[in-house]
């Protein structure tokens, strides 16, 4: 895996999500109550933090606990809620090494339908129906991963130029577009609340 990646908005940043499979995945988790740019930079704050280019599945399962959330706590914290996610992303890697021996890119590799990868993506800590959607739909869109019927288990997130996520942002302009878009869903589920309230 070796493309750019546009979703951090930082050269640096989007580097590594673009060679690094467990960035990547590290990046979709931290991806909740936070700009998304602020999210996609995430791994490669911490990866600088741990002294490495890159993230490392047993490295980050074994660290200690509270070492590690201090870790995403250090200013400018990785996530507004730095130790919960500091939890979480523990519990993805210790996944991974229990079920892929540590490596991420594993989890869509040699795969053979898009639902058996959106079964294995959801199955992943952190990772609703919604998030492994959105996931599968960039692996689709942009990192050249494209089972059988991968658009379809995507849902709406697989669309070509849906701009509904992540795997749409290819730079600043399509960022707009999906945060546009994201402001668009947020308004009428508020307008439908508010009129079945």
């Amino acid at each position: 895996m070796d493309v750019t990646l546009h979703l951090a908005q930082d050269p640096e940043a989007d580097a590594l999500l673009g060679r690094s499979p467990l960035a990547a995945l590290v990046g979709m988790l931290l991806d909740q109550q936070i700009p998304m740019e602020w999210a996609f930079k995430g791994p490669a704050t911490i990866a600088q933090r741990l002294g490495t280019d890159d993230l490392d599945a047993h490295e980050i399962a074994a660290h200690a606990p509270e070492a590690f959330a201090a870790l995403l706590s250090q200013k400018p914290a990785v996530h507004r809620y730095p130790g919960s996610m500091a939890k979480r992303i523990q519990q993805l890697c210790q996944y991974l090494v229990e079920h892929y021996d540590g490596d991420a890119e594993a989890v869509w590799k040699d795969v053979g339908t898009g639902q058996e990868l959106l079964k294995r993506l959801a199955e992943l800590p952190g990772f609703g129906k919604q998030k492994a959607q959105i996931f599968l739909a960039l692996l689709g869109k942009q990192l050249g991963v494209r089972p059988t019927g991968w658009r379809e288990a995507a849902g709406s997130y697989g669309e070509p130029k849906s701009f509904r996520s992540v795997a749409d942002i290819t730079g600043p302009e399509s960022l707009a577009k999906v945060r546009a878009h994201k402001q668009e869903m947020k308004a009428a589920a508020k307008a439908a609340k508010a009129a079945g309230g």
